[in-house]
């Protein structure tokens, strides 16, 4: 099963989107917007930019996990992932996006 991404409302009436794989996970979660063609844009930009290498920025935390951004052709941070234990899980978490990201698949919860 691929992927879809869930578009919600959150408490104080802003926007914001996850992409799911296939089994459920979030894998990638977000910024708020304050209007729902903002957040349908982000989701657009993550169709676009998902499959490119060169736009996902891997982090390092200061509690010792890893995590990734991705970012549009502007540098502007499109989503982000979860904490992952591992590099390796990072990566994982990257090629899961990768494969997701150009879903077409929105589930409209607003």
């Amino acid at each position: 099963m691929t992927g879809w991404f869930e578009l919600d409302k959150s408490s104080n009436s802003q926007y914001k989107f996850v992409l799911k794989a296939g089994n459920g996970e979030i894998i990638l979660t977000s910024e708020l917007y304050t209007t729902k063609s903002s957040a349908e844009n982000g989701i657009a930009s993550v169709q676009t930019n998902s499959a490119f290498d060169e736009r996902y920025e891997r982090k390092d935390s200061s509690n010792g996990k890893f995590f990734f951004n991705l970012r549009a052709a502007n540098y502007q941070v499109i989503g982000t992932s979860q904490m992952y234990a591992s590099k390796q899980s990072r990566d994982t978490g990257i090629a899961s996006v990768k494969s997701n990201g150009s879903t077409t698949t929105i589930k409209d919860n607003t």
